[in-house]
């Protein structure tokens, strides 16, 4: 490997003061290195390889305009790695986070008959009435307006950590009722 990445330095230099065919070569010869560093980070990151094409050409594309950036004194792989590391992880984020479960898998783990019914909107606001007042007012104020922790904490005098405990006891609370009602 090594042999390879001082031979991409001296592609890249040459390519650097205008030699068009070196350029060539060392855009065939990175783009396998590439292919195979985009389907391991995909797989890693549980999405689908037969996307590392895109992120591919992303990499190449940023090598081609930011080339100048590339000091010819310093070897080229790192440069080059990090650039493909950093569109990897831009892919990823566009991305999000998502898993792909084929369905077919778990048919028969569905059941057939619809889920027990559950509490009704009435039956929820009678239990909401029993949590502590701060409780509930926060839990309201964030479930129900869409209010953002930081803007509940203000509208409360509260601080925001005090708000996420507020919530996560009154979310706790209502669940063991609903639970047991």
């Amino acid at each position: 490997m090594r042999e390879s990445e001082d031979e991409w330095t001296g592609l890249m230099r040459l390519a650097i003061s205008g030699d068009s065919a070196a350029y060539q070569r060392l855009l065939k010869a990175v783009t396998p290195v590439l292919r195979a560093g985009a389907r391991r980070g995909l797989a890693r990151a549980g999405q689908p390889t037969d996307q590392s094409e895109d992120v591919v050409q992303d990499i190449l594309l940023a090598v081609h305009l930011k080339r100048h950036t590339w000091d010819a004194n310093a070897p080229f792989a790192p440069w080059l790695f990090a650039i493909a590391r950093n569109k990897l992880i831009d892919s990823l984020r566009r991305r999000g986070r998502r898993v792909f479960v084929n369905i077919d898998d778990f048919a028969e783990s569905i059941p057939d008959e619809p889920p027990a019914e559950t509490a009704s909107a009435n039956e929820v606001a009678t239990l909401l009435q029993t949590l502590p007042t701060r409780q509930r007012e926060v839990l309201q104020s964030i479930a129900v307006e869409s209010t953002s922790i930081r803007d509940t904490a203000a509208k409360f005098a509260m601080s925001e950590g005090a708000v996420r405990v507020a919530l996560h006891r009154a979310l706790t609370s209502l669940t063991a009722k609903l639970r047991e009602h």
